[in-house]
């Protein structure tokens, strides 16, 4: 699904690279996090995916395909939901279709049908101020899947939220990937949300980033949060915080 084919990239006010010759890959479905420190890198590997920013040299895939020759293949969500205040509920997921000039009688089709699939269709005339954290999250992931693309970037999106808040939102979008078949490369600071949510961890180990080191979470989905407890997922947990300290040192 996503190909990063050496990639180098470095900012102008920068005098060294951010990444150099930087390959990997995303499968089709997986469920993919990328940890690293603050600073990093991993978000400008999402701008880079997005084209807000343009590699100095190699190459980004997506479904097989250079990203300059395509439209609409990549969903973004960000840590704050960006719901604009003056707009509905249903309004706000249009924004993506509007983008599209998609007819507005399928904008509102489109719009309920995912409501109802996010267990919101009851607040498609509220405003973003009538919801709660959670909910505004589910309604920014929602706006995220009718960009109807097939890969998913998700930035830290519920680090702002409470921590039962928190988990009720990780296991919610275990449930929305299993239903959607999306594939997800999700970033976050938590590891315990990256082993519970993740298929695979990508772990950024230096600047600049030559590679990314790559750890399987021997765990099948469904997943039930006591499997965090076991004494194998104790110690994965352990080594990747130890390198998470690591580079920060």
């Amino acid at each position: 699904m996503l190909t990063f084919k050496d990639v180098t990239f470095r900012y102008p006010e920068d005098k060294e690279a951010m990444m150099t010759d930087l390959s990997f890959q995303v499968e089709q479905g997986e469920f993919v996090s990328l940890i690293g420190a603050s600073g990093c890198g991993k978000s400008t590997i999402f701008r880079l995916i997005n084209r807000l920013l343009e590699p100095d040299s190699g190459e980004i895939f997506v479904g097989g395909q250079e990203i300059h020759k395509i439209r609409s293949y990549a969903g973004y969500m960000p840590q704050k939901d960006l719901l604009f205040p003056w707009r509905t509920i249903e309004k706000n997921l249009c924004l993506p279709m509007e983008i599209q000039k998609i007819d507005k009688e399928e904008q509102r089709r489109r719009s309920g049908e995912v409501l109802k699939e996010v267990g919101l269709e009851d607040y498609r005339n509220k405003y973003p101020k009538d919801l709660s954290g959670g909910m505004r999250q589910r309604i920014s992931f929602a706006r995220t899947l009718l960009t109807d693309a097939d890969l998913m970037l998700l930035d830290e999106p519920f680090s702002a939220l409470d921590a039962l808040t928190r988990m009720d939102m990780q296991e919610w979008l275990l449930n929305q990937w299993e239903h959607f078949h999306k594939t997800i490369l999700f970033i976050t600071h938590d590891v315990e949300e990256a082993i519970f949510l993740s298929q695979k961890i990508y772990i950024i180990t230096e600047t600049p980033i030559t590679h990314l080191e790559i750890v399987e979470v021997p765990e099948n989905y469904p997943r039930k949060r006591d499997f965090l407890r076991r004494p194998e997922m104790e110690t994965l947990k352990a080594k990747l915080t130890m390198q998470l300290r690591k580079q920060v040192m």
